[in-house]
């Protein structure tokens, strides 16, 4: 099933995406709810299919793009965080910092949590997931390496784009992974090359913090990262079911 995000006149709702359209969801997605047997033909946009509060990420889980950056493959998983503020819409444009010397694209599977959680264990990890979507974790280059820790360098506003829907049949364990930089495939990677599986890295998480119902988890990317400028558009498709695409433009200050 595909969920989309909508902003409507009447305020946001969810929706299922089918062949005519979007069926809007009343209820809670999280929880009990239903959808209407019409699809909606008034006026939307779309939005990221989730609002976390909390974007969890896993650095170098994919043992190529590690020896691309030289980092080191640590005994655990290697954790970092993306504010809220961070989290656009496929089609919203990614600003490139008027501060910024080299921004990369980074094309990821993200995991979308739909129970509050915590002390999961591997066996149990799944089964907190509401579904998975496309993400681009975007990431200042020269920063990430000056700082010596990364918040500044991934947390610039829009540098978390994340749909453009949520896909809740989807196997996690053998996802492949395509991103494009303006059309042309730059990196294509599978999950099932993860360090850390993404039942390991959702349990490992849960042991730290609490996850909550829309939290975001960015499970790494594969090989073959680069850098973004101005005017370039990335996109990201996992299994050709979900997809993202946004363009970069220059931070106006």
């Amino acid at each position: 099933m595909k969920i989309a995000r909508l902003a409507l006149p009447e305020g946001v709702f969810y929706a299922s995406v089918k062949q005519d359209g979007y069926h809007l969801i009343l209820g809670d997605i999280f929880g009990e709810w239903g959808e209407l047997s019409e699809p909606y033909e008034g006026e939307y946009r779309l939005l990221a299919p989730v609002a976390p509060s909390k974007v969890v990420c896993l650095g170098a889980n994919y043992k190529k793009h590690a020896e691309e950056l030289h980092l080191a493959v640590l005994p655990e998983p290697t954790v970092f965080l993306k504010p809220s503020t961070s989290v656009i819409a496929s089609g919203e444009d990614i600003l490139y910092p008027a501060q910024a010397t080299k921004v990369d694209y980074e094309a990821e599977l993200a995991v979308v949590i739909g129970k509050t959680a915590k002390h999961l264990s591997e066996q149990d990890a799944l089964s907190v997931v509401l579904g998975y979507t496309a993400a681009n974790d975007v990431t200042e280059r020269d920063m990430q390496k000056r700082d010596g820790q990364w918040t500044r360098a991934k947390g610039f506003d829009t540098f978390c784009p994340l749909g453009a829907f949520l896909e809740t049949d989807l196997n996690p364990e053998k996802a492949e992974i395509v991103g494009k930089k303006n059309g042309v495939v730059v990196q294509k990677g599978n999950t099932r090359d993860l360090i850390n599986s993404v039942k390991r890295s959702v349990a490992f998480i849960s042991d730290i913090m609490t996850l909550e119902q829309g939290d975001v988890i960015l499970t790494g990317t594969p090989e073959g990262i680069g850098p973004l400028l101005p005017g370039d558009t990335f996109e990201v498709e996992i299994n050709g079911v979900t997809f993202l695409k946004n363009t970069v433009k220059r931070e106006e200050k």
